[in-house]
């Protein structure tokens, strides 16, 4: 299991984590919105902007993506927790926990890139996404 910080960014998320790679150096991954199956659900024109960025460092990771204007109004409300997990049932175990009392913004169900996803606000008012490796996808 894994938790890490997901900052969505107004179309610059490209810049940012090249940014943070010259200041703590690592291993920057980039899947863009163009070919990928949520392709069609970008804003036009945002075929080459970050669907989904990785940037390992010695210090750990930083995940990112690009995100509407209208997502992502206020700098600093744009940062989720990302909990990574290696079962579906552990998705759902700790999904169904921080959801407790809080608000659920994207059910946990399969997507294209993982057997379990879902975003949440808990009663803390804190943002979360719950993921299960790709791993146990294709295990499954």
């Amino acid at each position: 299991m894994a938790i890490n910080p997901y900052i969505h960014f107004n179309g610059n998320a490209e810049e940012a984590l090249g940014h943070y790679r010259d200041a703590l150096g690592g291993d920057l991954q980039i899947l863009r919105f163009a070919g990928s199956p949520a392709e069609e659900c970008a804003p036009e024109g945002w075929g080459q902007k970050v669907l989904h960025g990785a940037l390992q460092t010695k210090v750990g990771l930083i995940l990112a993506s690009d995100a509407s204007k209208d997502l992502v109004s206020n700098p600093g409300d744009n940062i989720e927790v990302a909990v990574q997990v290696e079962s579906e049932d552990e998705a759902e175990r700790i999904f169904a926990k921080l959801a407790s009392g809080g608000v659920v913004t994207q059910p946990l169900t399969k997507t294209f890139f993982s057997p379990k996803f879902g975003m949440l606000v808990d009663r803390f008012g804190i943002k979360w996404i719950v993921v299960a490796a790709v791993a146990a996808a294709v295990a499954a």
